[in-house]
């Protein structure tokens, strides 16, 4: 099967998990509770174990030698994701809390949910570790930059506590694993596939319901977060591969970062939001149109990324 159609694949079940959300909350299965609840399942178990298993299961030391470059391209695509957004929110004029959650709308993509699903499925054996990497650089600059421009005031100071989180721990758990060369037992390497396979799946089906429950029409007339989706997700996609593609480095590598570089803006980001009472309303807005213009997006810029490469 090739790349374009894997991702194709991933594409329609995400399509398929959210349509699926919205009908559970318009036959009122689901309501604002349940999709809390659902919520901290996927944060604090579903994609920790995911991320924890995947990286476990047929990755050896050689494999995460090999995968240390993906740090390096971490910093700089946070590096270069950081003036990108803060040049869109000049662009479009946006200022205050409004312009600060726009930049992190415009930094921070599904790596978790979307990501890992489409660069595991075309990396079978080395994608999870790299995907591993790269949230080690994406947890840090989340926690630290992310906070502040989703917060205000003292809640969006930094604490060195949020940095130890379900997600950071399974990297750290995964990556001792495999550089002791501990095996799981196979009981319990099944026991968390299940687990971790419901990951994605659940987090798009609350998305589904999220975007069910919102006024989607005034959203949609927001020019701003068009910008993220041809800026960020395509062009920046491109030119991200066209500059790493003259590195020493494994195809597979630059490849899986471009890809991320085209996912949309991060679920977490409104939950940050609203707990600190700034713009919620507005970021879950960013997250519904970039994940919708995802489903045409992200195969187009694989699409170009073949063409340039």
């Amino acid at each position: 099967m090739d790349i374009l159609t894997i991702i194709l694949e991933q594409i329609g079940l995400f399509v398929i998990y959210i349509i699926v959300g919205v009908l559970l909350v318009k036959a009122k299965v689901f309501n604002a509770t349940t999709l809390e609840t659902l919520s901290r399942f996927v944060l604090k178990l579903g994609l920790p174990v995911m991320i924890f298993i995947n990286t476990v299961s047929g990755v050896d030391r050689a494999a995460l030698i090999r995968s240390l470059p993906v740090l390096g391209l971490a910093v700089v695509f946070y590096f270069c994701t950081f003036f990108l957004g803060k040049g869109l929110a000049r662009l479009f004029h946006l200022q205050g809390s409004r312009a600060q959650v726009y930049r992190a709308l415009s930094m921070f993509g599904n790596v978790g949910f979307m990501g890992i699903p489409i660069v595991s499925s075309i990396f079978p054996e080395q994608g999870m570790l790299y995907i591993s990497v790269f949230t080690i650089v994406d947890q840090l600059v989340l926690w630290t930059l992310g906070v502040q421009l989703t917060g205000s005031g003292e809640k969006s100071s930094f604490q060195l506590k949020k940095m130890i989180n379900p997600c950071t721990v399974a990297i750290v758990a995964s990556v001792l694993l495999v550089v002791t060369g501990i095996p799981l037992p196979q009981l319990l390497n099944t026991a968390l596939s299940k687990i971790g396979a419901t990951a994605t799946p659940m987090a798009m089906i609350y998305l589904g319901g999220v975007f069910a429950c919102m006024d989607i029409r005034s959203y949609l007339r927001v020019k701003e977060f068009y910008g993220i989706v041809l800026v960020k997700m395509v062009v920046f996609s491109v030119l991200f591969y066209l500059a790493t593609s003259l590195l020493p480095i494994d195809e597979s590598i630059h490849l899986t970062v471009s890809l991320l570089a085209a996912m949309p803006a991060m679920s977490s980001l409104v939950m940050m939001a609203k707990a600190s009472g700034t713009e919620g309303d507005y970021v879950m807005g960013g997250i519904f149109v970039t994940t919708v213009c995802s489903i045409v997006t992200i195969p187009l810029a694989y699409w170009l990324l073949q063409l340039v490469g």
